[in-house]
């Protein structure tokens, strides 16, 4: 069935003023931040089982539905919003997703979507530059941190062990990582066939942060194993506490030792564009890999993540792989090297299929480009700090309360607390329940704790300090 233009148009323009409103009321601090109903009564009020049997669906049912459908979610530009690590999208970005579903080009082969994939190399090309790697270094987007992590490990692997994707991976590989790393990297290494186990973790200090001073020994530790170390894993930052490793010390050991080093930047990478923060990123060019999630701090949709190597052979060694239908013997294989095209009798362009896991991938560097050409770098690292400074608001605004304790100053917008000594999460489900603050916790030191994370440009201090209060108010 070919596409009806005016009723798209119709729908279009129903879909775009719904969700403006949406946006607007949310933005409001309307309650409530989140709803959590059971699947099936959802399911029965939204009319899915009928909507899929039957059918049917016109420009105003579709705008009926879309009303419910945004009742029943949560609402990421709410002031209150303060649970997950997910952004408050700004609408060029949404714009782009727009455009994807319209357009629909997989860019991952060059021909199937010039123009995302050109948008693509420069949004890397931007990054590389931000994170020090320059013309040297090598990236590609792809559909989240987790994925990204594994494709940054897939190089560490090639690095370590070559010939890991034809004959196996070898037993004796380990993974160094803090405990307070990231999960998608324990299940990586399981991915990757090293096991669970070769997961070695590093002595942190008491907030998770990694003691550069025990390095010594812990790589000692592996190699007296029978064990080599594969990959070193650092947090910028750590996805419960938000804090940053020292990434010049760790970056200065594994250099002089000949460790891979890894960053996990999904989060905290984005302080790279803020002059007030970028200092805790110092030393993140010594990293070999990085990864950074656009859909974070970048105020992209979800998903858009790009991971980094310092030097592009290393990502083009991650995959090792033949489909002839897929990869022609007249692709220039230094068109990653060429970016104006490719030799005399060349096809044109470059794919990026070689460095990813997926083929077929959505034009995630639109979204991305389209809030840079927006807000420019200066409008996200302005973003950036503000969000960091309104955590460390909260901060403020807690830690003389009686009853609030705060174990560290935070670096970033995460903040973690606990108020009183009783049950933390019994305290986040009572706020969820009542759709006034959506909160997440978090264990430090074994101890569990709340945790706020301030992504939506709406949060300020009445509703930090609406939060204190409600927190307090109903803990008994």
């Amino acid at each position: 069935m070919i596409w009806d233009v005016e009723e798209f148009t119709r729908a279009a323009e129903a879909t775009v003023g719904r969700l403006a409103a949406y946006v607007e009321e949310s933005q409001c601090g309307l309650p409530p931040v989140i709803r959590r109903r059971p699947p099936r009564e959802l399911a029965e009020r939204l009319g899915l089982a009928r909507w899929i049997r039957e059918g049917g669906m016109t420009p105003q049912t579709h705008a009926e539905f879309l009303a419910a459908y945004l009742e029943e979610g949560t609402r990421m530009h709410h002031p209150a919003s303060l649970g997950h690590q997910i952004a408050s999208p700004d609408f060029p970005a949404a714009l782009a997703d727009l455009v994807h579903g319209a357009a629909n080009n997989p860019m991952a082969v060059y021909e199937m979507g010039a123009a995302a994939a050109t948008v693509e190399l420069e949004v890397v090309r931007w990054m590389l530059e931000k994170t020090g790697y320059g013309a040297a270094g090598g990236g590609v987007l792809t559909h989240g941190g987790s994925l990204a992590n594994l494709t940054a490990l897939l190089a560490a692997r090639a690095a370590a062990a070559p010939d890991a994707w034809d004959g196996g991976v070898p037993g004796d590989l380990a993974l160094l990582a803090p405990a307070a790393a990231h999960y998608s990297l324990a299940r990586a290494a399981a991915v990757l066939g090293l096991g669970a186990r070769a997961v070695v973790p590093l002595e942190t200090d008491p907030l998770g942060r990694i003691d550069v001073a025990a390095l010594p020994e812990a790589l000692d530790r592996v190699r007296r194993a029978g064990r080599r170390p594969m990959a070193l894993v650092a947090n910028a930052c750590a996805t419960a506490t938000g804090l940053y490793d020292d990434l010049r010390a760790v970056g200065e050991f594994c250099a002089s030792h000949g460790v891979w080093f890894h960053v996990d930047g999904a989060h905290g990478a984005s302080a790279l564009l803020s002059p007030e923060h970028r200092h805790l990123l110092d030393g993140v060019e010594l990293a070999d890999s990085l990864i950074w999630d656009a859909h974070k701090m970048l105020r992209t949709s979800s998903l858009a993540a790009a991971v980094l190597t310092r030097r592009a052979a290393d990502l083009d060694a991650a995959f090792r792989q033949e489909a002839s239908y897929l990869f022609y013997g007249d692709r220039d294989p230094d068109a990653h090297e060429d970016p104006s095209g490719a030799g005399p009798g060349a096809a044109p362009g470059i794919d990026s299929i070689g460095r990813t896991v997926e083929c077929s991938k959505a034009e995630l560097g639109l979204k991305i480009f389209l809030n840079l050409a927006w807000r420019g770098e200066r409008g996200l690292g302005a973003y950036v700090a503000r969000q960091y400074a309104a955590a460390r608001r909260l901060w403020e605004l807690g830690r003389d309360r009686p009853g609030f304790t705060f174990p560290y100053e935070p670096e970033s917008n995460i903040v973690c607390f606990r108020y009183g000594t009783g049950d933390q999460p019994a305290i986040r489900e009572r706020l969820m329940t009542e759709g006034t603050f959506h909160l997440t916790s978090a264990e430090i030191g074994g101890v569990r704790h709340l945790r706020a994370t301030v992504m939506a440009p709406a949060t300020d201090d009445k509703t930090l300090e609406a939060l204190l209060d409600a927190v307090a108010g109903g803990a008994g």
